[in-house]
């Protein structure tokens, strides 16, 4: 394993994500892949070689171990870890292929141009729906394994002795596991932290979608307030910079009060009778 190479995975990994993946990514990293590798794959080494049968019969033992054991725990785990970690890669490429293109629009347009990604790390658009999906996607594996350990290992334990009655047995026999409790022990830590990490995965992608909806509300609000506000501007009485105020088409002005006048008389008095 090349350890520079992984070490250069994890940092962006843990670069781009929340503090909830953050400590999933402790989790996943310490608590299952550090003993995946350093403690229970040498517990399952020896596994199908120390499985004994009371029994001498050519192939009964290996038909009785190919039914308690269809897949070895090792494998399963190894599988469950190469699914669980590529989503988080994907997130890494995603913001790799943003920052590919930023400098190619940049390269075309010239360092004044407009940006396409101020911050091609920052969850939006579509970024934010590739870490959502990986989230549950990743939720979704660890529950699989789960049920597939769970149907394959009845709760999670490992028996120690199994009595198998499979042709070419001659009878009824039986057989002895290797280090079951050393085995159980590991099988449940594994399941423990699988369970740990698919309850911060939830939890992350419910931040997710709680932040997002928290920041649409808000925006909303201000919306909402500028455009109450631009229709009380809209409706007030306008002035100019004079000071005299401007009033709607139906408005009329006040007609101006025209003092009474000394009309002419209809008729003219009658002449006095000269003397």
């Amino acid at each position: 394993m090349n350890w520079g190479v992984f070490e250069g995975l994890l940092s962006g990994v843990n670069k781009y994500s929340t503090a909830f993946g953050r400590i999933w990514l402790s989790v996943v990293f310490i608590f299952r892949l550090l003993v995946y590798v350093v403690a229970a794959e040498r517990v399952w080494s020896d596994d199908h070689k120390d499985f004994d049968c009371n029994t001498r019969q050519p192939g009964c033992r290996n038909v009785c171990y190919d039914h308690f054991f269809p897949v070895s725990h090792i494998r399963l785990w190894a599988l469950q870890l190469i699914l669980v970690t590529c989503p988080s890669l994907l997130v890494i490429m995603h913001v790799a292929y943003r920052e590919a293109k930023e400098q190619r629009h940049r390269a075309a347009g010239g360092d004044e141009c407009h940006r396409i990604y101020p911050n091609p790390g920052k969850k939006r658009g579509g970024l934010w729906w590739t870490y959502l999906l990986s989230l549950i996607f990743k939720a979704g594996v660890d529950v699989v394994f789960l049920y597939i350990f769970y149907h394959l290992y009845r709760n999670y334990t490992l028996p120690r002795v199994v009595k198998c009655e499979l042709a070419p047995c001659p009878n009824t026999v039986d057989c002895f596991i290797s280090h079951p409790t050393e085995k159980n022990i590991f099988t449940l830590f594994m399941v423990v932290t699988t369970c740990v990490c698919v309850v911060l995965s939830t939890i992350e992608a419910a931040y997710l979608i709680g932040k997002r909806c928290r920041e649409c509300l808000l925006a909303g609000g201000r919306t909402s307030r500028r455009h109450s506000r631009d229709c009380q501007l809209s409706h007030a009485d306008p002035a100019d910079t004079r000071g005299q105020v401007f009033h709607g088409a139906d408005y009329k002005p006040p007609m101006a009060s025209i003092p009474p006048t000394a009309s002419a008389p209809d008729t003219l008095p009658e002449e006095e009778d000269l003397p």
